[in-house]
Protein backbone atom coordinates (compact mmCIF):
# COMPACT_ATOMS: atom_id res chain seq x y z
CA UNK A 1 0.00 0.00 0.00
CA UNK A 2 1.32 3.35 -1.32
CA UNK A 3 2.29 6.06 1.70
CA UNK A 4 -0.51 8.19 0.40
CA UNK A 5 -3.29 5.66 0.20
CA UNK A 6 -2.34 5.06 4.30
CA UNK A 7 -2.63 8.48 5.22
CA UNK A 8 -6.05 8.66 3.72
CA UNK A 9 -7.08 5.91 5.17
CA UNK A 10 -6.03 7.42 8.22
CA UNK A 11 -7.49 10.80 7.96
CA UNK A 12 -11.09 8.99 6.92
CA UNK A 13 -10.54 6.77 10.45
CA UNK A 14 -10.19 10.17 12.62
CA UNK A 15 -13.02 11.90 10.91
CA UNK A 16 -15.52 8.85 11.70
CA UNK A 17 -14.29 9.08 15.07
CA UNK A 18 -14.35 12.64 15.49
CA UNK A 19 -18.42 12.32 13.82
CA UNK A 20 -18.94 9.50 16.21
CA UNK A 21 -17.68 12.14 19.23
CA UNK A 22 -19.94 14.98 17.97
CA UNK A 23 -22.80 12.57 18.28
CA UNK A 24 -22.44 11.19 21.05
CA UNK A 25 -21.45 14.89 22.75
CA UNK A 26 -25.01 16.01 20.79
CA UNK A 27 -26.61 13.55 22.81
CA UNK A 28 -25.14 13.96 26.33
CA UNK A 29 -25.68 17.63 25.86
CA UNK A 30 -29.56 17.27 24.61
CA UNK A 31 -29.69 15.08 27.44
CA UNK A 32 -28.62 17.80 29.81
CA UNK A 33 -30.64 20.26 28.78
CA UNK A 34 -33.84 18.02 28.98
CA UNK A 35 -32.58 17.27 32.67
CA UNK A 36 -32.14 20.81 33.07
CA UNK A 37 -35.75 21.27 31.98
CA UNK A 38 -37.11 18.88 33.79
CA UNK A 39 -35.76 20.33 37.17
CA UNK A 40 -36.31 23.81 36.05
CA UNK A 41 -39.83 22.49 35.71
CA UNK A 42 -39.86 20.72 38.97
CA UNK A 43 -38.48 23.63 40.75
CA UNK A 44 -41.65 25.64 39.03
CA UNK A 45 -44.23 23.08 40.41
CA UNK A 46 -42.74 23.33 44.01
CA UNK A 47 -43.06 27.52 44.09
CA UNK A 48 -46.64 27.51 42.63
CA UNK A 49 -47.75 24.97 45.43
CA UNK A 50 -45.60 27.39 48.15
CA UNK A 51 -47.67 30.41 46.65
CA UNK A 52 -51.06 28.46 46.52
CA UNK A 53 -50.62 26.85 50.08
CA UNK A 54 -49.47 30.91 51.47
CA UNK A 55 -52.28 32.39 50.02
CA UNK A 56 -54.93 29.83 51.60
CA UNK A 57 -53.43 30.33 54.62
CA UNK A 58 -53.50 34.06 53.71
CA UNK A 59 -57.15 33.55 53.09
CA UNK A 60 -57.91 31.82 56.27
CA UNK A 61 -56.07 34.43 58.70
CA UNK A 62 -58.36 37.08 56.61
CA UNK A 63 -61.31 35.28 57.35
CA UNK A 64 -60.50 35.03 60.81
CA UNK A 65 -59.67 38.90 62.15
CA UNK A 66 -62.77 39.74 59.92
CA UNK A 67 -64.53 37.58 62.05
CA UNK A 68 -63.09 38.81 65.33
CA UNK A 69 -63.50 42.83 64.04
CA UNK A 70 -66.90 42.24 63.49
CA UNK A 71 -67.37 41.15 67.18
CA UNK A 72 -65.25 43.21 68.53
CA UNK A 73 -67.40 46.09 66.16
CA UNK A 74 -70.20 44.60 67.98
CA UNK A 75 -69.21 45.30 71.19
CA UNK A 76 -67.74 48.43 70.78
CA UNK A 77 -70.94 49.97 69.05
CA UNK A 78 -73.43 48.65 72.38
CA UNK A 79 -70.70 50.01 74.82
CA UNK A 80 -69.25 53.37 73.38
CA UNK A 81 -72.04 55.49 74.79
CA UNK A 82 -71.81 53.91 78.39
CA UNK A 83 -68.37 54.44 77.76
CA UNK A 84 -68.51 58.15 77.16
CA UNK A 85 -71.08 58.77 79.63
CA UNK A 86 -69.12 56.86 82.36
CA UNK A 87 -66.34 58.46 84.43
CA UNK A 88 -65.36 61.00 81.48
CA UNK A 89 -61.91 62.52 81.24
CA UNK A 90 -59.84 65.86 82.21
CA UNK A 91 -58.55 66.02 78.40
CA UNK A 92 -59.45 64.07 75.21
CA UNK A 93 -57.55 62.81 72.43
CA UNK A 94 -59.78 65.25 70.63
CA UNK A 95 -58.48 68.16 72.46
CA UNK A 96 -55.00 67.20 72.01
CA UNK A 97 -55.41 67.00 68.01
CA UNK A 98 -56.50 70.65 68.70
CA UNK A 99 -53.57 71.62 70.36
CA UNK A 100 -51.70 70.27 67.48
CA UNK A 101 -53.49 72.33 65.27
CA UNK A 102 -53.06 75.34 67.08
CA UNK A 103 -49.64 74.82 65.88
CA UNK A 104 -49.88 75.53 62.18
CA UNK A 105 -47.14 75.65 60.91
CA UNK A 106 -46.01 72.83 62.22
CA UNK A 107 -45.43 69.17 60.08
CA UNK A 108 -47.51 67.61 63.15
CA UNK A 109 -50.48 70.26 62.82
CA UNK A 110 -50.10 69.54 58.89
CA UNK A 111 -50.04 65.99 59.24
CA UNK A 112 -53.42 65.57 61.40
CA UNK A 113 -54.96 68.01 59.01
CA UNK A 114 -53.92 65.67 56.23
CA UNK A 115 -54.91 62.69 58.21
CA UNK A 116 -58.06 63.91 58.82
CA UNK A 117 -59.32 64.61 55.37
CA UNK A 118 -60.55 61.99 53.07
CA UNK A 119 -58.87 63.00 50.03
CA UNK A 120 -55.55 63.24 51.21
CA UNK A 121 -55.65 60.26 53.42
CA UNK A 122 -54.04 57.34 50.69
CA UNK A 123 -50.66 59.51 50.66
CA UNK A 124 -48.08 56.65 51.29
CA UNK A 125 -46.27 58.40 53.97
CA UNK A 126 -49.93 58.59 55.92
CA UNK A 127 -50.61 55.23 55.39
CA UNK A 128 -47.20 54.26 56.77
CA UNK A 129 -47.24 56.75 59.76
CA UNK A 130 -48.58 55.62 62.93
CA UNK A 131 -49.43 58.89 64.32
CA UNK A 132 -48.24 61.77 66.47
CA UNK A 133 -46.07 60.98 69.67
CA UNK A 134 -48.86 63.09 71.60
CA UNK A 135 -51.95 61.04 70.21
CA UNK A 136 -50.22 57.89 70.55
CA UNK A 137 -51.07 57.01 74.65
CA UNK A 138 -52.95 58.56 77.38
CA UNK A 139 -52.20 59.16 81.05
CA UNK A 140 -54.47 57.29 83.48
CA UNK A 141 -55.54 58.92 86.81
CA UNK A 142 -57.53 56.36 88.85
CA UNK A 143 -54.68 55.01 90.75
CA UNK A 144 -53.58 58.14 91.16
CA UNK A 145 -56.45 59.41 93.33
CA UNK A 146 -55.76 56.20 95.41
CA UNK A 147 -53.25 57.67 96.98
CA UNK A 148 -54.83 59.46 99.58
CA UNK A 149 -51.66 61.89 101.14
CA UNK A 150 -52.24 63.42 97.45
CA UNK A 151 -54.41 66.45 97.34
CA UNK A 152 -56.79 66.89 94.17
CA UNK A 153 -54.62 68.92 92.37
CA UNK A 154 -51.78 66.55 91.78
CA UNK A 155 -53.98 64.39 90.49
CA UNK A 156 -53.15 65.42 86.90
CA UNK A 157 -49.50 65.68 87.82
CA UNK A 158 -48.56 62.48 85.12
CA UNK A 159 -50.65 64.37 83.00
CA UNK A 160 -48.16 67.69 82.41
CA UNK A 161 -45.08 66.15 84.24
CA UNK A 162 -44.68 63.38 81.40
CA UNK A 163 -45.52 65.56 78.48
CA UNK A 164 -42.85 68.21 79.87
CA UNK A 165 -40.20 65.88 79.84
CA UNK A 166 -40.91 64.48 76.23
CA UNK A 167 -40.98 68.40 75.81
CA UNK A 168 -42.95 70.04 72.80
CA UNK A 169 -40.55 69.13 70.00
CA UNK A 170 -40.92 65.11 70.20
CA UNK A 171 -44.30 65.28 71.57
CA UNK A 172 -45.14 66.84 68.19
CA UNK A 173 -43.05 63.73 66.56
CA UNK A 174 -44.47 62.18 63.50
CA UNK A 175 -44.00 58.57 63.97
CA UNK A 176 -43.45 55.91 60.79
CA UNK A 177 -43.52 52.22 60.68
CA UNK A 178 -40.70 52.21 57.81
CA UNK A 179 -38.08 53.98 56.15
CA UNK A 180 -39.92 54.15 53.18
CA UNK A 181 -42.80 56.27 55.27
CA UNK A 182 -39.84 58.69 56.34
CA UNK A 183 -38.42 58.97 52.76
CA UNK A 184 -41.79 59.96 51.72
CA UNK A 185 -42.19 62.69 53.80
CA UNK A 186 -39.71 65.07 52.58
CA UNK A 187 -38.23 65.28 48.91
CA UNK A 188 -34.65 66.93 47.94
CA UNK A 189 -33.55 68.99 44.87
CA UNK A 190 -30.44 67.39 43.31
CA UNK A 191 -28.87 70.83 45.53
CA UNK A 192 -29.66 68.72 48.94
CA UNK A 193 -32.04 71.12 49.50
CA UNK A 194 -35.39 70.29 50.53
CA UNK A 195 -38.07 70.66 47.44
CA UNK A 196 -40.88 72.39 48.96
CA UNK A 197 -43.18 71.28 46.17
CA UNK A 198 -43.18 67.57 47.62
CA UNK A 199 -44.31 65.27 50.59
CA UNK A 200 -45.45 67.02 53.79
CA UNK A 201 -44.11 70.57 52.64
CA UNK A 202 -45.64 69.84 49.07
CA UNK A 203 -49.36 69.26 50.89
CA UNK A 204 -48.73 72.18 53.44
CA UNK A 205 -47.91 74.83 50.41
CA UNK A 206 -51.28 73.85 48.92
CA UNK A 207 -53.11 74.61 51.64
CA UNK A 208 -51.35 78.06 52.89
CA UNK A 209 -49.10 76.84 55.33
CA UNK A 210 -45.24 76.07 55.05
CA UNK A 211 -43.34 74.34 57.45
CA UNK A 212 -41.21 76.34 59.72
CA UNK A 213 -37.62 74.89 61.05
CA UNK A 214 -37.02 70.82 61.62
CA UNK A 215 -39.05 68.51 62.70
CA UNK A 216 -38.47 65.29 64.59
CA UNK A 217 -39.81 61.85 62.69
CA UNK A 218 -39.32 58.53 64.62
CA UNK A 219 -38.75 55.73 62.52
CA UNK A 220 -39.87 52.40 64.84
CA UNK A 221 -38.37 50.18 62.56
CA UNK A 222 -34.68 51.28 63.42
CA UNK A 223 -35.82 51.50 67.33
CA UNK A 224 -34.31 48.74 69.56
CA UNK A 225 -37.16 47.22 71.54
CA UNK A 226 -37.25 46.03 75.02
CA UNK A 227 -36.51 42.33 74.95
CA UNK A 228 -37.42 41.53 78.63
CA UNK A 229 -40.86 40.47 77.97
CA UNK A 230 -43.98 41.44 79.68
CA UNK A 231 -45.97 42.01 82.79
CA UNK A 232 -47.82 38.62 82.96
CA UNK A 233 -51.60 38.70 82.75
CA UNK A 234 -51.23 42.33 82.07
CA UNK A 235 -54.12 43.58 79.33
CA UNK A 236 -52.09 47.05 78.79
CA UNK A 237 -48.65 44.14 77.83
CA UNK A 238 -46.56 46.20 80.75
CA UNK A 239 -42.87 45.72 80.24
CA UNK A 240 -41.47 43.46 82.83
CA UNK A 241 -38.70 45.95 84.49
CA UNK A 242 -37.27 44.73 87.73
CA UNK A 243 -38.07 47.20 90.39
CA UNK A 244 -35.21 49.46 91.46
CA UNK A 245 -33.34 48.63 94.49
CA UNK A 246 -31.12 50.85 97.41
CA UNK A 247 -28.00 49.39 98.26
CA UNK A 248 -29.65 47.48 100.76
CA UNK A 249 -31.59 45.49 98.43
CA UNK A 250 -35.05 47.32 99.55
CA UNK A 251 -37.18 49.00 96.88
CA UNK A 252 -36.98 52.84 97.28
CA UNK A 253 -39.49 54.24 99.52
CA UNK A 254 -42.21 56.41 97.01
CA UNK A 255 -41.59 54.70 94.06
CA UNK A 256 -44.48 53.93 91.96
CA UNK A 257 -43.59 52.42 88.42
CA UNK A 258 -41.41 53.29 85.18
CA UNK A 259 -43.35 56.16 83.28
CA UNK A 260 -43.32 53.51 80.24
CA UNK A 261 -45.80 51.70 81.72
CA UNK A 262 -47.80 54.72 83.37
CA UNK A 263 -49.04 55.29 80.02
CA UNK A 264 -52.16 54.10 78.82
CA UNK A 265 -52.61 52.55 75.49
CA UNK A 266 -55.93 52.13 73.49
CA UNK A 267 -57.22 49.06 72.00
CA UNK A 268 -56.11 50.18 68.28
CA UNK A 269 -52.47 51.03 69.78
CA UNK A 270 -52.31 48.10 71.45
CA UNK A 271 -53.24 46.15 68.57
CA UNK A 272 -50.55 47.67 66.32
CA UNK A 273 -47.49 45.66 65.96
CA UNK A 274 -44.05 46.47 63.84
CA UNK A 275 -42.76 44.36 61.12
CA UNK A 276 -40.79 42.43 63.45
CA UNK A 277 -43.86 42.01 65.90
CA UNK A 278 -43.07 44.55 68.46
CA UNK A 279 -45.83 46.90 69.80
CA UNK A 280 -45.57 50.90 70.74
CA UNK A 281 -44.87 50.11 74.44
CA UNK A 282 -41.66 48.25 74.31
CA UNK A 283 -40.30 50.30 70.77
CA UNK A 284 -41.62 54.21 70.41
CA UNK A 285 -41.90 54.63 74.34
CA UNK A 286 -39.52 52.41 75.77
CA UNK A 287 -37.23 54.53 73.23
CA UNK A 288 -38.68 57.91 74.77
CA UNK A 289 -38.20 56.84 78.64
CA UNK A 290 -36.40 53.63 78.83
CA UNK A 291 -36.20 52.53 82.32
CA UNK A 292 -37.25 56.52 83.77
CA UNK A 293 -38.65 56.11 87.50
CA UNK A 294 -41.92 58.08 88.89
CA UNK A 295 -41.79 58.93 92.52
CA UNK A 296 -44.77 60.05 94.71
CA UNK A 297 -42.63 62.87 96.27
CA UNK A 298 -38.89 64.99 95.67
CA UNK A 299 -37.95 63.99 98.41
CA UNK A 300 -38.19 60.44 98.17
CA UNK A 301 -36.80 60.68 94.17
CA UNK A 302 -33.47 62.07 95.92
CA UNK A 303 -33.57 59.40 98.33
CA UNK A 304 -33.06 57.16 95.63
CA UNK A 305 -30.59 58.47 94.03
CA UNK A 306 -28.43 55.47 94.25
CA UNK A 307 -30.52 53.37 92.21
CA UNK A 308 -31.63 55.88 89.68
CA UNK A 309 -29.70 55.35 86.16
CA UNK A 310 -32.23 56.75 83.20
CA UNK A 311 -34.23 59.48 84.98
CA UNK A 312 -36.62 59.77 87.24
CA UNK A 313 -39.64 62.29 87.97
CA UNK A 314 -41.65 63.00 91.17
CA UNK A 315 -45.67 64.37 91.09
CA UNK A 316 -44.99 67.41 92.59
CA UNK A 317 -42.12 68.77 90.34
CA UNK A 318 -39.24 66.74 90.46
CA UNK A 319 -36.99 66.15 87.07
CA UNK A 320 -34.19 64.12 86.79
CA UNK A 321 -33.02 64.26 83.44
CA UNK A 322 -30.58 61.53 83.74
CA UNK A 323 -27.82 60.74 85.83
CA UNK A 324 -26.25 63.64 87.32
CA UNK A 325 -28.62 65.99 85.47
CA UNK A 326 -31.19 68.20 87.28
CA UNK A 327 -34.20 70.03 85.82
CA UNK A 328 -34.85 72.58 88.57
CA UNK A 329 -36.88 75.96 88.42
CA UNK A 330 -40.90 75.92 87.69
CA UNK A 331 -42.40 73.53 85.76
CA UNK A 332 -43.21 74.48 82.35
CA UNK A 333 -46.67 75.58 80.52
CA UNK A 334 -46.87 72.45 78.63
CA UNK A 335 -48.58 73.23 75.30
CA UNK A 336 -49.18 70.03 73.71
CA UNK A 337 -50.35 67.20 76.36
CA UNK A 338 -50.97 63.46 76.41
CA UNK A 339 -54.67 62.88 76.41
CA UNK A 340 -55.86 62.04 79.78
CA UNK A 341 -58.32 59.20 81.03
CA UNK A 342 -60.08 59.00 84.36
CA UNK A 343 -61.88 55.80 86.02
CA UNK A 344 -60.60 52.21 85.67
CA UNK A 345 -61.60 50.26 82.87
CA UNK A 346 -64.47 48.30 81.88
CA UNK A 347 -63.67 46.01 79.12
CA UNK A 348 -64.10 42.42 79.85
CA UNK A 349 -61.03 40.07 79.41
CA UNK A 350 -62.11 38.30 76.62
CA UNK A 351 -62.72 41.50 74.69
CA UNK A 352 -58.95 42.15 75.77
CA UNK A 353 -58.05 38.72 74.42
CA UNK A 354 -59.80 38.37 71.50
CA UNK A 355 -57.80 42.37 70.67
CA UNK A 356 -54.66 40.11 71.26
CA UNK A 357 -55.34 37.65 69.09
CA UNK A 358 -56.58 40.01 66.30
CA UNK A 359 -53.29 41.68 66.72
CA UNK A 360 -51.32 38.44 65.98
CA UNK A 361 -53.28 37.14 62.92
CA UNK A 362 -52.90 40.85 61.42
CA UNK A 363 -48.69 40.58 62.37
CA UNK A 364 -48.96 36.73 61.05
CA UNK A 365 -51.07 37.91 57.44
CA UNK A 366 -48.64 40.95 57.16
CA UNK A 367 -45.73 38.17 57.45
CA UNK A 368 -47.37 35.50 54.75
CA UNK A 369 -48.13 38.58 52.72
CA UNK A 370 -44.35 38.90 52.33
CA UNK A 371 -43.49 35.20 52.27
CA UNK A 372 -45.78 35.35 48.68
CA UNK A 373 -43.83 38.14 47.45
CA UNK A 374 -40.75 36.27 48.00
CA UNK A 375 -41.91 33.21 46.41
CA UNK A 376 -43.38 34.92 43.80
CA UNK A 377 -40.44 36.51 42.44
CA UNK A 378 -38.57 33.51 42.95
CA UNK A 379 -41.29 31.71 40.49
CA UNK A 380 -40.32 34.78 38.02
CA UNK A 381 -37.08 34.23 38.01
CA UNK A 382 -37.01 30.46 37.57
CA UNK A 383 -39.51 30.89 35.03
CA UNK A 384 -36.95 33.49 33.17
CA UNK A 385 -34.06 31.44 33.09
CA UNK A 386 -36.13 28.17 31.98
CA UNK A 387 -37.28 30.40 29.21
CA UNK A 388 -33.51 31.38 28.79
CA UNK A 389 -32.19 27.83 29.09
CA UNK A 390 -34.83 26.98 26.37
CA UNK A 391 -33.80 29.28 23.97
CA UNK A 392 -29.72 28.92 24.44
CA UNK A 393 -30.67 24.97 23.98
CA UNK A 394 -32.41 25.37 20.58
CA UNK A 395 -29.77 27.51 18.99
CA UNK A 396 -27.07 24.96 20.26
CA UNK A 397 -29.30 22.08 18.28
Amino acid sequence: MSQSSHQEDLTEKILKQEDSFNDKNSESFKDQIIKQEGNFKGQIKKHEDNIEFLNSQSNRLTESVVDLQMSLGKYHSTNVTKSENGNGAFHTEEETVEQILKKENSAASIFCWIKANTQTSNLAFVKDAVGVVATLAKVESDDLSSWKYLLWSHLSSRFWILSEYVGLETMLAIVCSTNEGVKALEKYDPEGTVNSTGGLHGIGSSTGKKINGRFVVICLEDLRPFVGGFVENDPQKKLAIPKPRLPNGECPPGFLDYAVNMIHLDSNRLSFLTASGHGLRETLFYSLFSRLQIYKTRNEMMLALPCITDGALSLDGGMIRKCGIFALGSRKDVEVKFPLIAGESDVPPDYTEAEDVVRKLQWETSKLAADIQREQQLLDFRKAKSTSQACSGETTW
